[in-house]
């Protein structure tokens, strides 16, 4: 019976050795665990700035926190086990800007008297632009000690646009230039004053907005050399789709008698669809070197 009881708890012990968590000489444990959240950067600039610091290059840079594909998107993994993972990527971006500029009031013609200044109008321009992109997919993985193999797949969906607006404190009339009696935000202003022969000035300008979605593959391995810390490479192939409709500019105009507003489109209306590697599909480099931190 005690000889039994030996051998149970010796299969018992090895039984759980086999499944047990790599851990160092402390107690931490080398790979990701149910319940573990990971985040990516690009390891290019820090394995860069290393290896200039050792051949002696003057003009290294130091490396920065780099996001994990040019589309920069912050990447990061949910693990639901030690061998499964959820992936996401989100990015939300919102830009607006403002300017405010005086320019001489035009209704007042006479000159003022020293040392008084000219009477001041103001004119306004604001811009906004955004840039959003989601992606999320699953990740499995396998292997033997520190190397970790995984595969999977993912669907990513974003978008971008912009738009700017002018107002003016001026009255656009038929015998005013336009130029003349409106700051010149660099965008609003022909070189001539007028668009399609009339006295004019743009009151608004909108560039192409841009949608597109894909799903992809991908197959990569890491290495943990640190507790929770890994290096390794990814390769991706997918499909992509994008589309990017037409901008406008929307002028204020004044011809004869005549005043209103004339819309112009401008650039062209485009698409496409891509099957390759990611660097085609999804503007991400193909083969990244990653590091990545869990937590």
């Amino acid at each position: 019976m005690k000889k039994s009881t030996v051998l149970f708890a010796a299969l018992a012990f090895t039984a759980t050795s086999a499944f047990a968590q790599l851990t160092n000489k402390n107690g931490e444990a080398y790979l990701p665990e149910s319940g573990d959240y990971a985040i990516g950067i690009d390891a290019a600039p820090v394995l860069s700035y290393f290896g200039n610091a050792l051949n002696g290059n003057t003009s290294n840079t130091p490396f920065g926190w780099t996001y994990t594909n040019v589309n920069t998107m912050i990447t990061g993994k949910m693990f639901t086990s030690e061998t499964t993972a959820y992936r996401v990527g989100l990015r939300i971006g919102f830009n607006t800007a403002s300017s405010t500029q005086e320019i001489d009031d035009a209704a007042v013609t006479t000159p003022p008297t020293f040392p008084d200044l000219s009477p001041q109008v103001e004119d306004k321009m604001k811009s906004s632009s955004r840039s959003i992109g989601l992606a999320g997919g699953m990740e499995w993985r396998r292997g033997k000690g520190r190397l970790q193999g995984y595969y999977g797949g993912m669907g990513m969906i974003w978008l971008s646009g912009s738009k700017t607006t002018y107002e003016y404190g001026n009255t656009l009339t038929n015998t005013s230039v336009a130029g003349a009696i409106s700051y010149d935000f660099g965008t609003n202003i022909n070189p001539a004053g007028t668009a399609y022969g009339a006295n004019a000035r743009v009151t608004s300008q909108k560039g192409a907005s841009t949608l597109g979605f894909g799903v992809r593959g991908f197959v990569g391995a890491e290495y943990f050399v640190l507790p929770k810390l890994s290096i390794g490479g990814e390769f991706g192939w997918g499909i992509g789709f994008s589309s990017s409709s037409r901008g406008e500019i929307v002028y204020e105009a004044v011809s004869g008698t005549n005043t209103g507003s004339v819309t112009e489109p401008t650039g062209a209306k485009t698409g496409g669809l891509a099957l390759d590697t990611d660097n085609a599909a999804f503007g991400m480099a193909p083969a990244a070197i990653l590091i990545h931190f869990h937590f």
